[in-house]
């Protein structure tokens, strides 16, 4: 008889801890695994990660089998594997009809339940009984579905079953914008059952997704039926949210050893290798002890002080938990993993040998690693006060089965009976190696010959649409409505994808159905959907940020393939190329683009270095493929109908035609439904400050009208309006609301009442102007309803909504974008990419507002929403401005890019506030050009989508801009000789200055810099860099901190920690009460000098007490009055005379909130800077004296 190897001596001994330890308590039924002989839960992570030694074992074997008895036991082993990944299979397969609902509704009580009994596979609790929503544990299960299948394992057996896997990816879709309940199952880390958007689940949804893509589950007995498919925009947008959160966990969790999972074994989702560091680095410095990893700081899992009889946690008991948190020898097991991957032999022996230390031998000899470690309750005292000095206990289960299979992985991997390519052969591992340098493939396609002909004129020959044949070319949503066949079966209700967004990766592919080969136009040129693809410049700016995006995110097999179409749409007035078009094509010609390579190209020619997939799912069913090819007859065949409305007349035809007079009552109704608001004084104050500064200040300000428009359309100033449009004060009552607004706008509609619509549609056949026309549809809009038939020309069918598209269209052709963004608006069209927007800023651990403050008015938004849900909280916040509800739209979309693509543009800022934004720009456009808000308000919203898009951006990175005029006298936004802010923050206010002196040209370019600034600053709720730690210290020195009626209660620190983004959270709450900008900025002044003091006064100062922020400012208001009276300063103009010292008349300079506008529009720093006065203002409130009781002197250089 042959005599076994040391290796199969070996591999013996680790299969008997695998027999006691693991298999011991898998249900010979089920397959699963209970949690303990008591207890017949099977969760349905805890039972994944419990078979993965079984499965490791198992390879082991296979490899090292020198005799038919180790490949008998290797055989056994693979089938409890997969006895137990059906068993979890099928008690998920019974929830079927859950897993079709959370596809549609994301909610809790519709997700896939956590655990199941280990005897029926039937659910144990109830819905609303358990934190069942953990996107982690169903992504788990999908990434060793894929890693067992790869490794030769058959899990799946049927079609129906392969569909069923299909919807489960459909399930985790939406992880980056769904919060759950995490890895621990609780949450927020109070155990409230508060879900949250958690890091880890969020990795491991991304690994997921990215290892079942284009797998067949059948292996290599499978066919193309069997492949499941996902999207790679959707792992894409896992990445970005884990690249910007990293290493926080969660919102109350700022980081967790749970991480450990996802940037290294087995999930290995981050791509980063730095990230990868920082994050593990971050883990082993805040959460490691001498006995594993505390899960998270302030956990009370298991201690002594944790009451035993509830779950959850009252918010003040959380400090209590601090520095005896239970340490889990676990996460020493996902660090012997991690150094065996990477070949860090130093860092496996540290953690192997910490873990043998720590783990428990039973009588069997079998070593058992414990689930945690926790702290006596008689050493608690001693190690609060030398925290990791005392000896633990173990506690809770032994042997924990997820640490004890992680145990038994890393010493198959460290003792060479696995490689790491074994055990993950997908190669996971190797997604943060080096990749190679990217082409990215561009095709032109003209409309048709007209197009193809201008382009050819301007030296670039392409293709037509048509000429492409036999790779045709269509628009995204065809791509998503194949998709959306994918994943039905009608057998067990499965819809397929809900999903009607395909992101730019995955129109960057071909596609191969039937011998054909498909491609597709990116998404956002779609121009049926939005008319943000009407405007060249910014469809330009949008092809330049995807050749980067693509550039930098691209990971498939081949190369990207952009097919950009050249529609009619895009000529300019005189039907020719735009020349920033034709700028385009010479670049693209060149070869690079902005640091990407380019290769310009037929389709023909890209077919054998592009990335194709086979769209081998939609032959499942002939009806569906039917209904497919119906679908695009119907798209080519689909006409744009006659139009009815009578052409615009140019400005010569006017002057030759003398057209009947007609009385209109109508006129104007259309602009009367803005509601930009605008406090006067925000415009007045800075105009009148330049005025006193500037030797130009008598030229008149500059009208509304944009200079001469496209032939056939009217100036604003040509159209008698005879209104002025409706502007609010943005200082208002806590109790003021939108119903002001729409109150006013039913007013305007009531006075209209007696006329006749019939003869407006008369008037309407008639009228060549554009304005005319826009306000007749208005009315017929708002009065009749958009389904009302205007019998048109004499004939039936002409409904109120045909004739507000067509208006539509004409606006756009005519680039008349205030016209654009209102019918866009009555129309109800929102942006395709509206939901996902928004979901890209908020999963940034960033809030949003639409509408102005306060609330109710001002609608905020902290969680992902449906498009549906979203759309109605807009037209909610912006009530009938459909104008300003679409630029909201519009502003949404362009914050979300520069948040993806820039951000370090939202440093230190937690709620962007749209309504704000949108007030902000007016106030820019009107102090350039020098006119009034509601000017200023015309203005903004006939700028095109780039120029709002630009503006926007300066606004955000504190440039100051510049306007220009193209060559047809077109307002555009420019960056001319941008200066930033930032660089000329020096002292404004000196003691040079607060004397009179004569008017130049550097006094009139500082005038109102500094109130610019922050009123910006407020607007975007930015805080300096590290603001929201420092004041968690500050109030731990005093009982809280009162601002303007509202209190930051210093027992927040004992609820959080100085890092968890809840706790800034609770502070931007209080800020945001303040409505405006630069006063909350000047409060957030104060707070810092407040921080400051804390920090360095050495407890000297009188802090027990609330203090009150907005005293401090206003105290430092009135020292910097004096001082200004004392030496003949600016604000001897207004607040600093003799009568306004004796009772101040804040209206004088109409400072808001009372504040001097002198005040705000000083420097920081200086002899006479805003934070001196802060300075000497604490140092009076908080009882400061010098050492001989003398008054201090501060200053800040």
């Amino acid at each position: 008889m042959r005599s076994r190897s040391n290796s199969g001596v070996r591999l013996d001994f680790y299969q008997r801890i695998v027999n006691k330890t693991i298999l011991k308590h898998q249900n010979a039924v089920t397959g699963l695994i209970s949690a303990t002989e008591q207890n017949s839960h099977s969760w349905v992570r805890d039972n994944v990660y419990s078979i993965m030694c079984v499965w490791g074992l198992a390879l082991a074997y296979r490899k090292m089998a020198d005799m038919d008895e180790d490949r008998a036991k290797a055989y056994e082993l693979e089938k409890s594997v997969v006895k137990l990944m059906r068993g979890l299979l099928m008690s998920m397969m019974k929830q079927v009809d859950k897993l079709e609902r959370f596809k549609h509704t994301q909610s809790r009580r519709d997700a896939l339940h956590a655990k199941y009994s280990s005897k029926t596979g039937d659910t144990v609790v109830g819905d609303r009984d358990w934190g069942h929503l953990q996107i982690d544990a169903t992504s788990l299960f999908i990434l060793m579905l894929a890693q067992m299948t790869a490794s030769g394992l058959q899990i799946i057996f049927t079609l129906d079953e392969v569909d069923f896997v299909q919807n489960l990816v459909f399930y985790i879709e939406a992880a980056y914008r769904t919060p759950d309940y995490g890895i621990w199952e609780r949450g927020d880390k109070t155990n409230h059952g508060f879900p949250e958007l958690n890091a880890s689940s969020i990795g491991m949804a991304k690994a997921a997704l990215e290892s079942i893509n284009e797998l067949d589950l059948f292996g290599a007995r499978g066919g193309p039926q069997s492949v499941i498919y996902t999207l790679a925009d959707e792992a894409q947008q896992c990445q970005a949210i884990l690249q910007s959160v990293l290493p926080r966990e969660s919102n109350s969790k700022e980081v967790d050893a749970g991480l450990l999972s996802i940037i290294s074994f087995p999930a290995f989702a981050v791509n980063n290798e730095e990230l990868i560091e920082h994050t593990k680095q971050t883990i082993l410095d805040k959460l490691e002890g001498k006995y594993g990893c505390c899960r998270f700081l302030r956990d009370g899992y298991k201690t002594c002080k944790e009451d035993p009889n509830r779950l959850h946690y009252e918010p003040w008991e959380l400090k209590v938990f601090e520095n005896i948190e239970c340490e889990w020898p676990l996460f020493f097991a996902y660090l012997i993993i991690d150094g065996a991957f990477y070949g860090n032999e130093t860092q496996v022996n540290k953690y192997r040998d910490r873990l043998d230390d720590i783990m428990i031998r039973g009588e069997d000899g079998i070593v058992r690693v414990p689930e945690l470690y926790s702290v006596p309750s008689d050493k608690v005292e001693e190690e609060y006060k030398n925290p990791r000095s005392q000896k633990r206990q173990p506690l809770g289960m032994l042997p924990h089965k997820w640490g004890q299979s992680l145990f038994i992985l890393g010493r198959l991997l460290t003792e060479g009976f696995l490689s790491p390519g074994e055990l993950d052969p997908l190669s996971r591992h190797l997604i943060s190696g080096p990749k190679p340098d990217l082409i990215v493939q561009v095709v032109i396609l003209a409309e048709d010959s007209t197009i193809q002909e201008k382009l050819a004129e301007n030296g670039l020959k392409v293709e037509t649409i048509a000429e492409t044949s036999p790779i045709h070319a269509y628009p995204a949503r065809v791509l998503s409505h194949m998709y959306s066949l994918l994943g039905k079966n009608r057998k067990m209700g499965l819809s397929g994808r809900p999903s009607s967004e395909v992101g730019l990766l995955a129109t960057s592919k071909l596609y191969r159905f039937r011998d054909e080969i498909y491609a597709f136009f990116p998404q956002a040129l779609d121009q049926h959907s939005f008319y943000l693809a009407l405007d060249t410049d910014f469809m330009l700016d949008m092809f330049r940020t995807d050749v980067g995006y693509l550039h930098d995110n691209w990971q498939m097999v081949g190369r990207p393939t952009m097919v950009i179409p050249i529609t009619h749409r895009l000529l300019d007035h005189y039907l020719s190329l735009p020349t920033s078009l034709l700028a385009m094509m010479k670049k693209l010609q060149a070869g690079y683009l902005y640091g990407s390579r380019i290769e310009l190209g037929k389709l023909s020619d890209f077919v054998s270095t592009s990335c194709i997939t086979k769209l081998t799912f939609l032959d499942k069913s002939s009806e569906e493929t039917q209904e497919l090819f119906e679908y695009l007859e119907t798209l080519s065949t689909k006409s744009l109908g006659s139009r009815r409305l009578a052409p615009i007349m140019s400005e010569e035809e006017k002057l030759g035609t003398h057209r009947f007079q007609r009385s209109n009552s109508i006129k104007g109704i259309v602009k009367r439904t803005r509601s930009i608001q605008v406090e006067p004084g925000q415009i007045l104050g800075m105009l009148r400050n330049r005025s006193r500064h500037s030797s130009s200040s008598s030229a008149d300000p500059i009208s509304p009208v944009t200079g001469p428009l496209p032939i056939g359309v009217t100036k604003s100033e040509d159209i008698p309006c005879g209104f002025t449009p409706h502007l609010l004060s943005s200082s208002f009552d806590e109790g003021s609301s939108l119903k002001h607004v729409q109150s006013d706008l039913t007013w305007h509609l009531d006075q209209y009442d007696g006329i006749s619509c019939t003869e407006l549609v008369e008037v309407l056949k008639e009228s060549e102007n554009l304005q005319e026309q826009a306000d007749i549809i208005h009315y017929l809009y708002t009065t009749k309803g958009p389904k009302w038939d205007t019998h048109f020309g004499g004939h039936a069918g002409c409904t109120v909504k045909d004739l507000l598209t067509e208006l539509y269209d004409k606006a756009g052709h005519l680039k008349q974008w205030w016209l654009v963004r209102h019918t866009a608006g009555m129309l109800k069209k929102r942006v395709e990419d509206l939901a996902k927007a928004t979901t890209d800023i908020v999963v940034r651990q960033k809030q949003l507002s639409v509408g102005l403050p306060p609330e109710p008015r001002e609608k905020i938004i902290t969680a992902p929403l449906p498009p549906d849900e979203l759309e109605k909280l807009i037209a909610s916040a912006c009530g009938e401005d459909t104008s300003i509800a679409m630029l909201t739209q519009e502003l949404l979309i362009y914050l979300a890019m520069f948040v993806k693509t820039e951000p370090k543009l939202f440093t230190e800022m937690l709620r962007i506030r749209v309504g704000l934004i949108i007030q902000v720009m007016v106030t820019e456009l009107a102090r350039t050009f020098k006119c009034s808000g509601d000017d200023a308000s015309e203005h903004l919203l006939n700028l095109s989508p780039f120029e709002v898009k630009t503006l926007l951006h300066h606004i955000l990175s504190g440039k100051e801009f510049g306007v220009a005029r193209d060559f047809d006298q077109s307002l555009f936004m420019t960056p001319g000789e941008m200066i930033t802010i930032a660089q000329r923050r020096k002292s404004v206010v000196t003691s040079q200055t607060l004397l009179p002196t004569q008017d130049t040209d550097e006094d009139n370019d500082r005038c109102g810099l500094w109130l610019r600034r922050r009123r910006i600053d407020g607007a975007l709720n930015r805080v300096p860099v590290g603001f929201y730690p420092q004041v968690w210290k500050v109030l731990e020195r005093c009982p809280g901190l009162s601002i303007e009626g509202q209190t930051l209660p210093s027992s927040l620190t004992k609820e959080m920690t100085d890092g968890e983004f809840k706790f800034a959270l609770q502070v931007e709450m209080v800020m945001n009460r303040i409505p405006e900008p630069e006063y909350r900025q000047l409060m957030v002044e104060a707070v810092m000098v407040l921080t400051l003091v804390a920090q360095h006064d050495n407890c000297l100062a009188n802090m027990n007490w609330v203090i009150p922020v907005e005293k401090i400012v206003r105290d430092a208001n009135e020292a910097f009055i004096v001082d200004q009276a004392t030496y003949h300063g600016d604000a001897t103009q207004c607040c600093a005379t003799l009568q306004n010292m004796a009772k101040p008349n804040p209206l004088k300079c109409e400072g808001a909130r009372g504040i001097c506008q002198h005040f705000y529009d000083s420097a920081p720093s200086g002899r006479y800077g805003t934070m001196t006065y802060l300075f000497r203002s604490v140092a009076s409130n908080l009882n400061f004296k010098s050492s001989d009781g003398e008054n201090l002197d501060c200053s800040v250089s």
